[in-house]
């Protein structure tokens, strides 16, 4: 073999190794890492308590029945609207009186007759009054008589006015008793009168009307049929549904955050976000179960809706809403939370300068679920690497995803 040929072999032997030195070289040099990228920007930023929350009429009437007796179908329906003391709502018949067992009945038969009795006993008295009366009225004249002939003495013609006028009371107290005794026969009659001579009796119904006691819309109808009645009983619930609340039952901790004034956006039920105020924080808490099987302390907050009530006329009693109370709400200079990691005991960012990251200790100020304030450690504009891994430190070359 030549020299040439020798030499030509090498030369291709050492192109092609140093080809393939370099394609090593290419496929393990140090590649930029794939990132996002968030801005520092200055924005508003709202941190909120949320929670789920109920509507409710603020102040709701029920009606009970004033008496015990059979109450008339009620023709009102829920909606519907009253005013205090004009509007009738439902009508309740007295009751009538029970049915008498065989023992009863024997002992009022027996009180008719005793009434019977004693009505016969006062009438044979009026009979003497009145026979008492008539002779004295014969005395009477007789005295008067004598005196005009002087045979008699002043003392008896006295003694017979007196007479007289005793037999006239005696004749009164006699019919006044007579007049009882007869009441008391009709009243123990009475009370053997069975329900349909009752019914048959009264022409009319003698009903006792319920009215309104405030004036609003009826809420809920709670008993409708007619029938028999205790009294007592719930009949109806009336309210006033411009006159709403929001109750919301919030973790004890987050209780402790709020005051009453604050703010607060209500949504979810439907309609445009409203704005509310807290008016009271309830004093006592409650153990309540969640979803997960989780023991937690809850505190009922009392919220107002403010504004135009035009606006929620559509909600009503028991409505679900959401409620957000608003704890902080300003511009500040802010971050995706995403952005943050721990650094030893404070927070840090990786910013990216001319595709390097650096890494940056910052501090924090308010946040909510989404968003962070940054108090000092970066300025607007500024870039930063979103969801940092673990390939990523300081001098790491990035390029954005």
């Amino acid at each position: 073999m030549s020299l040439a040929v020798r030499i030509r072999r090498l030369a291709i032997w050492g192109v092609l190794l140093a080809l393939l030195a370099a394609g090593i070289a290419y496929a393990f040099r140090p590649q930029p890492v794939l990132v996002d990228l968030a801005f520092a920007e200055v924005g508003m930023l709202r941190v909120t308590v949320d929670e789920e929350g109920e509507t409710r009429v603020r102040d709701v009437y029920t009606l009970y029945a004033p008496l015990s007796g059979k109450l008339l179908r009620i023709k009102a329906d829920a909606g519907d609207a009253v005013q205090a003391d004009l509007t009738e709502l439902a009508r309740i018949e007295p009751a009538s009186p029970p049915f008498l067992d065989v023992r009863a009945e024997a002992e009022q038969r027996a009180v008719i007759d005793a009434a019977k009795a004693a009505r016969d006993l006062t009438n044979a008295e009026v009979e003497r009054a009145q026979a008492d009366l008539e002779f004295a009225v014969g005395e009477l004249a007789r005295a008067r008589r004598l005196i005009e002939h002087e045979a008699v003495s002043q003392r008896i013609l006295d003694d017979a006015v007196r007479a007289h006028h005793v037999a006239t009371a005696n004749l009164a107290t006699a019919k006044a008793a007579l007049n009882m005794r007869e009441n008391e026969l009709v009243q123990a009659r009475t009370r053997l009168l069975t329900r349909q001579e009752i019914e048959q009796r009264g022409e009319v119904c003698e009903c006792v009307p319920v009215t309104a006691p405030v004036s609003g819309v009826v809420l809920r109808i709670l008993r409708r049929s007619e029938g028999v009645v205790e009294a007592g009983a719930p009949l109806l619930e009336i309210g006033d549904p411009v006159r709403l609340e929001i109750v919301a039952d919030l973790l004890s901790e987050d209780a402790v955050r709020i005051e009453p004034g604050q703010k607060a956006l209500i949504t979810g039920w439907g309609g445009p976000e409203l704005a509310a105020t807290i008016r009271r924080i309830e004093p006592f808490g409650r153990t309540k179960v969640s979803a997960l099987g989780i023991e937690e302390q809850r505190v009922d907050v009392v919220l107002d809706l403010t504004g135009s009530p035009e606006r929620w006329r559509r909600l009503g009693h028991g409505f679900r809403v959401d409620v957000a109370v608003i704890l902080f709400e300003g511009k500040v200079l802010k971050l995706p939370l995403g952005a943050l990691f721990r650094n030893g005991s404070g927070w840090a960012v990786f910013t990216v300068e001319e595709r390097i990251a650096r890494l940056r200790s910052v501090e924090i100020g308010a946040r909510n679920s989404l968003e962070i304030e940054i108090a000092s450690g970066l300025t607007a504009g500024q870039r930063v690497v979103l969801y940092p891994g673990d390939r990523i430190d300081d001098g790491v070359a990035v390029v954005e995803r």
